[in-house]
């Protein structure tokens, strides 16, 4: 008799595969809870009885395919601040200006203007880590006086992320290294001791 945990893995394996390469395909907006099932060839009873939302659903794959641990973030500590979060920072717009992850994490976002409990999903599995493990980095650029002792490191994460979003969502201008460099500049000299 087949293990059913296996069989269950194996459909949330499929279920995640069909999610990704659907949205890839005809975009989030397109994308339905039953295009998913059918390609993964399972009941949309399943999908349901995992996740609440196409929205969850596709935030797992995004998941899956960076193998994001929220378990196991941390940035490099090389003892040089600027060069650790002007990497972080660069990653960031990488990832932010990827065409092919932009149109999701676009749809994600404004997933969670409109739903609360999703909002709180991607928060507690996504965001916040990646946030803490910044937070952490420039806590120990404190701790070595490399930075303000003074500066709440969550505010200070704000102040760095913060613009790469903000030109992300509006579309003011292209997110480039040269502009992550200048903003990782800019955050690093306010907040040096």
């Amino acid at each position: 008799m087949p293990d059913p945990s296996r069989r269950s893995e194996r459909s949330r394996r499929a279920i995640l595969t069909a999610a990704m390469e659907l949205v890839r395909e005809v975009g989030y907006r397109k994308l339905t809870i039953e295009a998913i099932a059918a390609r993964a060839g399972v009941g949309k009873q399943t999908i349901y009885r995992w996740w609440p939302s196409k929205a969850a659903v596709v935030l797992d794959g995004v998941l899956a395919a960076v193998n994001e641990d929220p378990h196991d973030l941390s940035l490099p500590d090389t003892g040089d601040v600027a060069a650790d979060l002007r990497g972080v920072v660069r990653a960031i717009v990488a990832e932010l200006d990827d065409p092919e992850l932009s149109g999701t994490t676009r749809a994600l976002t404004v997933e969670m203007q409109d739903d609360p409990e999703f909002a709180e999903m991607v928060r507690e599995r996504l965001l916040g880590p990646q946030l803490r493990a910044i937070a952490d980095r420039l806590r120990a650029a404190q701790e070595a006086g490399q930075l303000r002792a003074d500066v709440d490191p969550a505010v200070a994460v704000e102040l760095v992320i913060g613009p790469l979003y903000h030109r992300w969502l509006l579309r003011t201008a292209p997110l480039t290294p040269d502009y992550a460099d200048t903003v990782t500049g800019l955050a690093l000299r306010a907040l040096a001791p």
